[in-house]
């Protein structure tokens, strides 16, 4: 091989060997690249494995803590996955106790009926491919309480849009949804009141305008007639619907009172039974009207005197008593019956029930009886009429009484009105004590005569009482017979309404057999201004409301042995003679009232317009009147500065001087200002006639003098 030869094959040799090295350098770098990458891919795929974990870690802890529900549910409608919250739902100790249910199963734990049909219809439908529902679920927990809750399920969809399984979402709305329940409620209860009150205004105007149109039509009657009988017709019913108007109007502003919290008691010492004796005796005649038979029974362990409000213990039962007059058919019954349940530390815990055999009250209307501006019946065009205020007053008096009212009623069969109420107990004397000084009933002799027999027996148990000698007979012809055979009696107490002969021919009979010696005391429901003119000429003495108590007997019976004649129901007048009172009042036509009205009772009266008028005319001649009665509200100087002033004048007889209050206002502060001022009483407005001369009685003896009868001007 020559030289050349050999060269060339060495460069070609070197050449080669040149490629070759840049191919394994190329091989070399490409190792390299591809280690890196691998390496790379490797430490790529740890970051993305440590941050799923993390991040899978960061979701189970936000769905496990999730103070909402979340529920996971696979395609085939099976559990996955539950928040820890879940479990005091359903009950579970685990999630994997529940893993792997069905959802039927899941939610039978904790729902039913609708509830849980829907649930699993939810969840099905999503499954399907549904978009996003939304539940209202009332729920059974664990710990057996209801709760409200909303339920979400929505479906859980791939990339692709194919569905991978069903996510629920549920949290508690129990406070929201009593919130609003309250809210409802409230709003609810304001119509309600805001319908009640426009209620109770329109019967309030009913009630106002219906005895004012009969004040009013009345009136122009009577204005046209020329009949006296016409007009004292007239006359009798402007005064009940006067009466009326007068009750409609303290109802208002007692409900006032006890709207603004301001309603108070007045306690004082007062005898149970004459309390009992006055308000029955106002109601009995009302039911005699309707030819009702009223009986009162009182327990006698109740003691005889006893502290308390007297006043609103007699509205309470007065409001019970008409009531059951108002709703209870002609002929019907009505009972009313008082009875001392227990005593602790002085405290007398007494019951009332009146009965009657009236309409009864349905369930709907037993709801509504004592709330303030509701009435059983609120349309105008109701039968009975009235405020419906009476029952949420007597609730509201009882209740400051420490006791409560409720009722037992049906319809048709007639009511049960009961109360209870606690006094104290002042005095558990004898009645007998109540007869006056030194009087000995021992030698009297009494004869009673009446039809009904429980009147008779009950008669008997007084008399028993007070130590009345008591004889009875049930008809005229009998009584007869009994004084031809006994001869005359002491006192007869004799029935008005008798079969064949009543009590007004009974007695003119008597008066032949006896002209003046005996007393004769007619016994009566109706009101007394009915027979007063025919049982008077035929010669009755005094009159007895029915029903009977033995305060009224024994009260009688102290007049007719004192031969007072002033009582209220006495046949006789009031006659106070060589007397002057002073009558402050700024309103013409109150003045004329009065001083009409007193008349016959043969007072001297002057009259003053306005209270610095009164004063004056006091302080010019102190020694002229025995008496004062002073309106509160007047101009120039009202009532309690005109008192202040009098009181404060050196004449002795300024600080004596009887000064009695006339005020629409009779409200415990109105009174106590009244007193406060300087007044020994009050009188309330409208005047009372009755009210006005048992004021004249009670404290004008008290100045007597035979220098004052014989006084003239």
């Amino acid at each position: 091989m020559t030289d050349d030869e050999l060269l060339e094959q060495v460069r070609t040799l070197t050449s080669a060997n040149k490629k070759l090295s840049r191919e394994i350098e190329r091989e070399r770098s490409l190792n390299n690249r591809n280690r890196v990458r691998a390496t790379i891919n490797t430490n790529l795929g740890n970051i993305l494995s440590a941050e799923k974990s993390r991040l899978e870690k960061y979701m189970n802890l936000l769905l496990s803590n999730s103070t909402d529900v979340v529920l996971i549910f696979d395609t085939s409608a099976k559990l996955l996955f539950a928040s820890a919250s879940f479990l005091s739902v359903c009950g579970a100790i685990s999630v994997g106790e529940i893993r792997g249910n069905a959802c039927t199963d899941v939610f039978e734990t904790f729902l039913s009926g609708d509830s849980l049909r829907h649930a699993n219809s939810a969840i099905l439908s999503s499954l399907a491919g549904a978009q996003l529902s939304e539940l209202d679920l009332t729920v059974k927990n664990s710990a057996d309480q209801i709760r409200y809750f909303k339920m979400q399920v929505s479906p859980m969809l791939d990339q692709s849009g194919a569905s991978e399984g069903a996510m629920v979402l549920m949290y508690d709305t129990t406070d929201l949804y009593l919130a609003r329940l309250a809210s409802e409620a409230a709003r609810s209860e304001a119509v309600r009141a805001s319908i009640a009150k426009s209620d109770f205004l329109a019967n309030m105007s009913h009630e106002m305008r219906t005895p004012l149109n009969a004040v009013i039509g009345m009136t122009a009657i009577a204005r046209q007639s020329a009949d006296p009988e016409r007009m004292l017709y007239c006359l009798g019913k402007i005064e009940d619907a006067s009466t009326h108007l007068l009750g409609v109007i303290n109802d208002i502003l007692d409900m006032s009172k006890i709207e603004a919290n301001k309603l108070e008691l007045s306690p004082t010492n007062f005898t149970f039974e004459r309390m009992l004796a006055k308000t029955a005796g106002s109601v009995g005649f009302k039911a005699d009207d309707k030819k009702q038979t009223l009986k009162v029974w009182f327990d006698p362990a109740i003691p005889s005197v006893i502290y308390g409000d007297e006043q609103r213990l007699s509205q309470v039962i007065m409001n019970l008593l008409s009531n059951a007059v108002k709703f209870t058919p002609e002929g019907g019954n009505i009972e009313m019956n008082a009875v001392l349940l227990f005593e602790d530390a002085g405290s007398c815990c007494i019951q009332v029930d009146v009965t009657d055999t009236g309409i009864g009250i349905s369930d709907e209307q037993k709801a509504k009886l004592f709330s303030s501006f509701q009435q059983a019946d609120s349309s105008t065009s109701r039968k009975f009429g009235g405020t419906g205020l009476g029952l949420a007053i007597s609730k509201r008096i009882v209740e400051m009484m420490g006791g409560s009212i409720w009722i037992r009623s049906e319809p048709g069969e007639g009511s049960t009105f009961s109360f209870t109420v606690r006094l104290v107990r002042v005095d558990d004397s004898d009645r007998k004590k109540y007869l006056a000084p030194g009087t000995n009933l021992a030698n009297a002799t009494a004869l009673v005569v009446d039809d009904v027999s429980d009147a008779l027996e009950h008669f008997l148990t007084i008399a028993n009482e007070i130590g009345l000698n008591c004889e009875t007979v049930s008809s005229a012809p009998d009584a007869l017979r009994r004084i031809r055979e006994h001869g005359k009696y002491d006192f007869y107490f004799i029935d008005w309404k008798m079969p064949d002969v009543d009590g007004i021919e009974l007695t003119r009979e008597i008066r032949l057999l006896s002209p003046d010696e005996s007393v004769v005391i007619m016994i009566s429901s109706a009101e007394w201004q009915q027979i007063a003119e025919d049982a008077t000429a035929a010669g009755v003495n005094r009159f007895l409301p029915k029903p009977l108590f033995a305060a009224n007997v024994i009260d009688c019976i102290n007049e007719c042995l004192a031969g007072y004649g002033g009582g209220e129901d006495s046949v006789e007048g009031d006659d106070f003679t060589g007397y002057r009172i002073l009558i402050a009042e700024d309103i013409e036509i109150n003045r004329e009232i009065v001083m009409t009205l007193l008349e016959p009772t043969n007072l001297r009266i002057d009259c003053a317009e306005n209270g610095l008028i009164a004063f004056e005319t006091f302080r010019d001649d102190p020694e002229l009147y025995d008496m004062i009665f002073m309106d509160v509200q007047m101009p120039e100087l009202d009532g309690y500065g005109a008192t202040r002033q009098i009181r404060a004048l050196d004449a002795p007889c300024a600080k004596t001087i009887p000064i009695i209050a006339m005020t629409a206002n009779v409200f415990r502060e109105d009174v106590e200002k009244c007193l406060e001022s300087g007044m020994n009483d009050h009188v309330g407005k409208p005047i009372d006639i009755n009210d006005v001369r048992g004021k004249l009685r009670r404290y004008l003896p008290s100045v007597s003098s035979s220098a004052k009868r014989n006084r003239t001007d």
